[in-house]
């Protein structure tokens, strides 16, 4: 008997633990998040259309190194070279083509066309000192804080839930 009870109580502790690993169908949470940078560093080689300098390469290769367990399914940046340049080694690392958008583009057009798009994985959008702050809003519908001209590391993340809520969470990277 004492067999038996030893059996049936493994076989309950067992199927508790297997309960406890499990993650959350995507319905309830996040099915699809953005990650809205600003641009790396730049350089001083162009005034109209500058490359990033040596600094900000290496934080372009931190950021992919930031995403690389991310499920990135697109990467958007603009017409600029330095918001490419950024984006390139999380959308090589990944496999995906960088997507253009219009810099001066309204961020509710912007975003709205990014949420039609995509309803999961990631998407790494990759802006501007004086447009990141309006997509993470629009995007969210929360108002984001002001980005100064020398702040290069914030890395907006928007967990979208599946009855369209968004979840905000900032980090530098």
């Amino acid at each position: 008997m004492t067999r038996l009870r030893l059996f049936v109580l493994a076989l309950l502790t067992l199927g508790l633990l297997g309960g406890c690993g499990t993650t959350p169908p995507a319905a309830s949470g996040d099915a699809l998040t953005f990650v809205v940078v600003r641009h790396a560093e730049k350089a001083t080689n162009d005034p109209e259309d500058p490359d990033l300098s040596e600094l900000g390469r290496a934080r372009a290769q931190r950021l992919a190194q930031a995403l690389a367990t991310a499920p990135v399914v697109a990467v958007y940046a603009t017409e600029y070279k330095r918001t490419r340049q950024t984006g390139q080694p999380t959308a090589d690392a990944h496999r995906v083509a960088i997507r253009p958008y219009y810099a001066k583009g309204p961020a509710a057009e912007v975003a709205a066309q990014l949420k039609a798009a995509h309803q999961r994985g990631t998407v790494l959008v990759v802006g501007h000192s004086n447009t990141v702050p309006d997509i993470v809003s629009a995007l969210s519908g929360q108002l984001a804080d002001p980005m100064p001209d020398s702040e290069y590391d914030r890395l907006t993340r928007i967990h979208m839930a599946a009855d369209g809520t968004a979840r905000v969470e900032i980090g530098r990277y």
